[in-house]
C-alpha cells in the first residue's frame, strides 16, 4: 500500500509544480505567491511519499488531498486534479487494505 500512496503523491507533486506557470499565466496569480504555495505543496507531497511508514501519514495526505482540492479556487482545472488525486488516494488505501488482508488470511 505504501508504495502505491507514494507513486500517487510524487505524482501529484509533478502536477502541483506543473500548475504554477498555469497560475500565473491563466489565473494571473501573483508569482511570488504562486511559487511559494504550489513549492511548499510539492514538497510537502514527496516528503509525505517518504514518511508513509508513520501512520500519521495516511491522515496527512488526506489532508493534503482537501488542500490541493483548495487550490481550485485559483487555478479552476486544480478542482478536477484535486479530485482525481483524492480519488487515487482513497482507492490506494483501498486496495492496499484489501491486498493485506488477503495476504494476512
Amino acid at each position: 500500500m505504501r508504495r502505491l500512496l507514494a507513486a500517487v503523491l510524487v505524482c501529484e507533486a509533478i502536477v502541483i509544480a506543473l500548475a504554477i506557470p498555469v497560475a500565473i499565466a491563466v489565473a494571473h496569480t501573483d508569482a511570488r505567491a504562486a511559487g511559494i504555495v504550489g513549492g511548499v505543496l510539492a514538497a510537502v507531497a514527496v516528503l509525505l511519499a517518504g514518511l508513509l511508514r508513520h501512520q500519521w501519514a495516511l491522515v496527512a495526505g488526506a489532508v493534503l488531498q482537501a488542500v490541493v482540492i483548495a487550490t481550485g479556487f485559483v487555478v479552476p482545472t486544480m478542482f478536477i486534479l484535486g479530485v482525481v488525486f483524492g480519488a487515487l488516494w482513497a482507492t490506494s488505501i483501498w486496495l492496499g487494505r484489501k491486498v493485506e488482508g488477503t495476504q494476512a488470511g
